[in-house]
């Protein structure tokens, strides 16, 4: 892409995503930074975990996202007797009426989407939970042997109850890794909660038109990813990744004190692309390593485990992001 398509590009993605904000805020009252942090990911081709309580408007969130780009949208509701059929698909056999001749015929599952909201992630056993690694990351999936591409674009949020632990089958680390943001989804201010009750108490609907075709955002995930970033915010995100590993000689006291894992190489690239979305987003040509501090908790705080004493002195994985903010300078530019 030349420099100045790539200008025009920004300008236009900057207007656009302002446009697509107003379109899901005609629907969701509040949550500003969950809609930006979603959009970037979707931007960054990553995926998002949602974590909040119930009632706090997570299923029409990414229901209205999906209808502001004029996506096919399926929502799983995770269960513990779900299996992975139930979500990929399964084989019909047909009987044809006249030669009596049968054949297999495939149904395809609701992962066969663009967007696709996995909710209660955490209420269904690891070998339905596994299913969905080969689909976020390999975007395909495979059924008797066939490997079936899922068309692009294709977008997974994941949600998480906080509250009740029973019966529930915490994520491995592996699949955690597989999203890029861990998003926290907090209760409405106290104005943003009156709108609420009164605007949804009423028989009026809103109609959400929308803003990007899938063309158009195909494009835009290619220009997140052709767009320059100099060696400094690499470097940046290189060190605070690593800085969270207990065994590096970068990490801060409190990381070697209260953490048992620290995030992988993935969690690099995922504050990288973070960083290109949000300036895409901005109309910006690079990203700063100011973009990569805005990303840096929705990036870390999934993949730092806190150990033992982590958990006998209340320290979370939050606050070890936060320590880790604090505690790594931003390296000086070098003279090119």
């Amino acid at each position: 892409m030349a420099d100045g398509d790539r200008t025009e590009w920004l300008e236009l993605v900057r207007d656009r995503y302002a446009r697509l904000a107003e379109e899901v805020h005609r629907v969701i009252i509040g949550q500003d930074e969950v809609v930006q942090n979603l959009v970037s990911a979707l931007f960054a081709r990553g995926h998002c975990l949602l974590i909040g309580v119930p009632g706090l408007a997570k299923t029409l969130l990414v229901k209205t996202l999906a209808q502001s780009l004029s996506w096919e949208f399926k929502r799983i509701q995770f269960t513990p007797d779900l299996m992975p059929s139930d979500r990929i698909g399964t084989g019909i056999l047909d009987a044809d009426p006249e030669s009596g001749r049968r054949s297999l015929r495939f149904v395809r599952g609701p992962i066969f989407a663009n967007v696709v909201l996995a909710d209660e992630i955490n209420r269904t056993p690891p070998k339905t939970q596994s299913a969905l690694l080969e689909a976020m990351q390999e975007y395909a999936v495979t059924v008797a042997g066939r490997t079936m591409p899922l068309e692009p674009p294709f977008f997974v949020v994941a949600t998480q109850n906080p509250i009740e632990q029973e019966g529930t089958y915490p994520l491995p680390e592996a699949q955690l890794d597989r999203f890029m943001y861990s998003l926290s989804v907090d209760y409405p201010r106290p104005e943003e909660e009156e709108r609420i009750a009164a605007t949804t108490t009423t028989d009026e609907s809103v109609t959400v038109q929308p803003v990007f075709s899938r063309e158009e955002l195909l494009e835009v995930q290619r220009l997140v990813r052709q767009i320059p970033v100099s060696p400094h915010v690499v470097r940046y995100a290189v060190t605070l990744a690593r800085a969270s590993r207990p065994q590096s000689p970068d990490a801060t006291p409190m990381i070697r004190k209260y953490a048992q894992w620290g995030a992988g190489p993935r969690a690099s690239q995922y504050l990288l692309l973070g960083a290109k979305a949000l300036a895409v987003m901005q109309g910006k040509p690079a990203p700063t390593a100011n973009d990569v501090r805005q990303v840096a908790p929705l990036v870390l705080q999934h993949r730092i485990i806190p150990n033992y004493a982590a958990v006998a002195d209340d320290v979370t994985a939050a606050r070890l992001v936060e320590d880790l903010l604090q505690g790594v300078r931003e390296p000086a530019y070098e003279p090119v």
